[in-house]
């Protein structure tokens, strides 16, 4: 039997992070859990050590760390950690191999960045690595040698579309996207929809954050920035279509004029165990009973549409930053955090979300970015340029 690789989940306990678990669960001759990290869910982590005895565990802060002790039993043989660097403290553990980083946000950026520094494997589910420093985390990855392995559906399905055509034979990639819950409606009808509506996607399973930006297609013009980074495109050869029903994920499109493309069930436990079992594919529906692989013959209808940038802004603003370079993207990708969770707290309208977000850009100042630093402090201007005009809409 081969050797176990030994994994650590940045964001254990959120969607993709429990999906792996679970994935993970049924391939034990493949894989061990040696490191878990999380957020402030000690009472979730609990039951994760419990079920999957890591040796390591990270949360974000000693509170937290204070509960998971006083809710695990002697048994329980775990070393954690807490604060600000515990996630790179973990990332970079001489144990781990291979590091799944599905934290949400910024916070993904600086222990994903020291893992690849580190040598480990990266299966990425943290888009914004790459959205904020691409240019940066991709040179550092080619430098030491360190495989990226994307976990979005989108690019998984993209990465193995290249995988089988020559480079100079690429004339496009095109990334799919299901519309979100609000496809169909106009801009002008969404002013009033409430944070339970656009969180209600209809095709995937995916936490706060995620789902509206799904609903706004922010999403997706953050994938577009990340394929640019991962694949090493220019961002003319990127597009994106609608395509309601998820089943086709990417689409690639040759100089000669075929298209080629990559199904599957929307299911992320298919791109999570494609990232972890690469360049070996793990037999998911032979070991997981709740895991369903795509019947043609169920499929009743297949349906593409343009993604028109006037109906979806999110994708101009997207286009426009990475256009822009420095830290355009590092900027829009943190102030999308406190847009969308001030319209989680009710505190602005659906549609000020792409609004506020075109603002803080009007007003964001560029500069050439050299260093993770600098795309933190780029992230921090986002960030504060897009609270001042949250208040703003506040008093308005």
């Amino acid at each position: 039997m081969s050797r176990r690789q030994k994994i650590a989940i940045l964001g254990a306990t959120g969607s993709v992070g429990r999906q792996a678990l679970e994935v993970i669960s049924v391939f034990t001759d493949r894989f061990e859990v040696v490191g878990l990290a999380a957020n402030e869910n000690a009472s979730e982590m609990a039951e994760l050590v419990k079920k999957h005895n890591p040796r390591l565990v990270a949360m974000a802060s000693t509170r937290a760390a204070d509960q998971l002790r006083n809710l695990l039993d002697d048994d329980d043989r775990v070393e954690i950690i807490a604060g600000p660097d515990s996630l790179i403290d973990l990332a970079c553990d001489a144990e781990v191999e291979i590091v799944l980083a599905a934290v949400v946000g910024r916070a993904g950026l600086p222990p994903t960045y020291a893992a690849v520094q580190a040598g480990k494997t990266i299966a990425l589910a943290n888009k914004e690595s790459l959205v904020m420093a691409g240019e940066l985390v991709m040179k550092e990855a080619q430098t030491r040698q360190v495989a990226i392995l994307p976990v979005d559906s989108e690019h998984a399905a993209a990465h193995q579309l290249l995988a089988s055509v020559e480079r100079d034979q690429v004339k496009k990639i095109v990334i799919t996207a299901s519309g979100g819950p609000f496809f169909g409606r106009a801009r002008q009808d969404l002013s009033r929809v409430s944070a339970q509506q656009a969180l209600a996607h209809p095709k995937w399973d995916m936490g706060a954050k995620i789902s509206i930006d799904s609903a706004t297609m922010m999403n997706k013009g953050f994938e577009v920035i990340e394929a640019r980074w991962l694949f090493d495109l220019a961002p003319e050869q990127i597009s994106v279509l609608i395509h309601p029903q998820s089943l086709i994920h990417a689409l690639l499109e040759t100089i000669d004029g075929s298209v080629v493309c990559q199904m599957a069930a929307p299911d992320m436990r298919g791109p999570i165990a494609y990232a972890l079992g690469y360049p070996n594919r793990l037999n998911l529906p032979q070991r997981l009973n709740n895991f369903d692989p795509l019947d043609l013959f169920q499929m009743s209808q297949i349906s593409f549409h343009q993604a028109k940038e006037r109906d979806y802004p999110a994708l101009s603003l997207c286009r426009e930053a990475l256009e822009q370079g420095g830290g355009a993207a590092a900027a829009l990708s943190v102030a999308d955090e406190v847009v969308v969770a001030a319209f989680l707290e009710g505190r602005i309208g659906f549609n000020e979300i792409t609004d506020i977000l075109k603002g803080t850009m009007d007003r964001f100042q560029n500069a050439p970015i050299s260093s993770i630093a600098d795309v933190l402090q780029a992230g921090e201007q986002g960030a504060s340029l897009a609270t001042a005009l949250v208040n703003e809409s506040k008093q308005s």
